[in-house]
């Protein structure tokens, strides 16, 4: 199985939409997509994924399901009164998050003292459960940090979601410290990310990233890659 895990093009936020740039970057994406072929598509509930999405479905004539766990995670990750105003916790900054002697893990990444107060290992424990469940109902059961191939396929699905959302979602898919993706990762307005669900036995799968982040659809239609997401010197 191939896992196509979209960002939506460039947004609206205001009016929880796309601007008119994201909508050139959603039909080269479209195009993109169409050229291999999707089995799946599922999409985040909100706006700008939506209309992301629309035009790939439309293209090739596919339907299209709500998956709400998808969604971006605001304001669960919202942070207020930091040396960096009102925040998400994506984007604290990278020298607070490697400032200590040993950097954080899987499993110790919450507990650095910038985050305590809030419940964002809550936060990401429940999309692990949401993701868990998505993945086995295509045949794919995690155990630990692996998946029993109970009904391994060759399948393409495609989920149009969030930056914040993609980040997090990846950093269990890939079992990397969650602060480390949030701060040393970017997923562009329209990106791919490629995760191949890689069985080199009978029983197990493991996902591979296989393209993180990827716009060529964009260089090809000409369009450029803004910086959605940055916060400092993207030129």
């Amino acid at each position: 199985m191939r896992l196509y895990i979209i960002r939506h093009a460039d947004p609206d936020y205001e009016n929880n939409t796309i601007t008119e740039q994201g909508h050139k970057e959603a039909q080269a994406l479209a195009k993109r997509l169409a050229s291999h072929g999707l089995d799946r598509i599922y999409t985040s509930p909100f706006g700008r994924a939506i209309d992301t999405m629309k035009y790939t479905a439309e293209l090739l004539h596919m339907d299209y399901n709500i998956e709400h766990w998808t969604k971006e995670l605001w304001p669960e990750l919202m942070m207020e009164k930091t040396p960096w105003g009102t925040i998400m916790a994506i984007d604290v900054p990278g020298e607070i998050i490697r400032a200590g002697d040993e950097m954080p893990t899987y499993n110790d990444w919450y507990k650095n003292p910038v985050f305590n107060g809030y419940r964002f290992q809550e936060v990401y424990e429940e999309l692990k459960r949401n993701s868990d469940e998505f993945l086995a109902r295509h045949g794919y059961e995690r155990v630990g940090g692996r998946y029993r191939c109970v009904r391994p396929n060759n399948e393409r699905i495609a989920v149009f979601c969030h930056g914040g959302f993609g980040l997090t979602w990846l950093a269990h898919l890939l079992e990397i410290p969650l602060t480390i993706m949030w701060s040393g990762f970017w997923l562009p307005p329209s990106s791919v990310t490629t995760i191949l669900f890689e069985q080199r036995s009978p029983e197990w799968a493991v996902p591979r990233c296989i393209g993180l982040g990827d716009v060529s659809h964009l260089y090809a239609a000409g369009l450029p890659v803004l910086p959605r997401g940055i916060q400092a010197n993207y030129d």
